[in-house]
């Protein structure tokens, strides 16, 4: 668990499943750390705990799931943090490169959606969309890493994560 500030707002991150798919297994023997966190609002990670573990809701979906649509109002106020560090040598230099985004909601009256609904839609629909092209492998398993950056912020759908807003400093 880590607390960190970003553009004036406090987070927690802490380690949870999933993300990383097969990146550690593409990247055994040539990366030293690979790290995945999911981020939130502080008290997030202990509230969860609370339910799924001391409460053990997470034996009882169905009572979780009546707990949070009574209890949690939906909103479009979300936000999804992207933030990547990377450290290595380039040139026999040491360099870090930092990808960092904020991603909002788009509150159109046509067609609204949420921030989580933005990015992962964007990223699956990005990874149809190449393929359909031709820019990625056309048989087998495509891992995500498979699928290179500058491809994807410039696909109609992965240009999401363009259109959001840089984030200007890391605290």
């Amino acid at each position: 668990m880590e607390h960190f500030s970003l553009d004036g707002t406090e987070y927690e991150a802490f380690n949870t499943s999933g993300g990383l798919g097969t990146l550690c297994d593409t990247w055994a023997g040539r990366v030293q750390t690979l790290d995945y966190k999911s981020v939130r609002y502080p008290g997030h990670r202990q509230l969860m705990k609370f339910l799924l573990e001391e409460l053990q809701l997470n034996k009882d979906t169905e009572t979780l799931k009546e707990i949070m649509r009574k209890s949690i109002p939906s909103t479009m106020q979300d936000v999804v943090l992207v933030f990547v560090t990377v450290s290595g040598q380039r040139g026999g230099a040491l360099v870090q490169e930092v990808f960092a985004r904020k991603i909002f909601a788009d509150r159109s009256e046509t067609a609204p959606l949420s921030a989580i609904q933005i990015t992962t839609a964007a990223g699956i629909c990005a990874a149809v969309d190449l393929f359909r092209e031709g820019a990625l492998p056309q048989r087998g398993f495509i891992r995500q890493e498979q699928v290179a950056l500058p491809s994807f912020l410039t696909n109609r759908f992965g240009a999401a994560y363009q259109q959001s807003r840089q984030v200007e400093s890391i605290g």
